[in-house]
């Protein structure tokens, strides 16, 4: 079986990003990495987007799948599998890579958090910078350019919202993991 989970840290107006793309210092969190690292050692694979790929280098050599449509369909490469969903179904690329199934831990970017929308999250680990805004910054989802909050996204997506926890009591940064009903 395959269970997918989304995680992402956001602003208050639901920001992953400056507008050049970069994760600023305010969504920062000691206490939101630790638990995001011990997440990522819970999955079998991670699956991220080109550039995020490109820009986060991988020393624990987790199994990464990066989404990308500079290939045919699923590609076997030195730094995990490439995978172009436009050419390959969901289903068919991750009996390939996992048939015993697992975890998959998705990160990001946008494109590839609405995509995953559409495939179906387990559950999504939403934490929040509180207290932060990241005005002309990249959303979490498309739809929050539209002015959808994350989390009516995620209840849209058939998802509802666990018990809010508090991961630093400054800021504060807040966890809540939304999940099937």
């Amino acid at each position: 079986m395959i269970e997918i989970h989304g995680y992402a840290i956001v602003s208050d107006d639901d920001r992953i990003a400056d507008a050049e793309g970069r994760m600023p210092e305010a969504l920062r969190s000691e206490a939101d990495w630790a638990y995001f690292q011990a997440e990522l050692d819970r999955s079998a694979a991670t699956v991220l987007g080109r550039l995020g790929h490109e820009a986060h280098p991988n020393p624990r050599g987790r199994l990464r799948i990066v989404v990308s449509s500079s290939v045919p369909g699923l590609e076997r490469r030195a730094d995990g599998w490439w995978w172009n969903p436009e050419a390959k179904p969901w289903e068919d690329a991750v009996r390939t890579i996992l048939p015993a199934g697992g975890r998959i831990a998705v990160p990001g970017g946008r494109r590839v958090f609405d995509l995953f929308l559409a495939i179906g999250y387990t559950a999504f680990h939403l934490t929040r910078a509180e207290g932060v805004r990241i005005p002309g910054g990249v959303a979490l989802f498309s739809a929050c350019d539209r002015g959808a909050s994350a989390e009516a996204v995620l209840g849209g997506a058939g998802l509802v919202p666990g018990e809010r926890q508090i991961l630093d009591p400054r800021g504060p940064v807040t966890l809540n993991i939304w999940s099937r009903a």
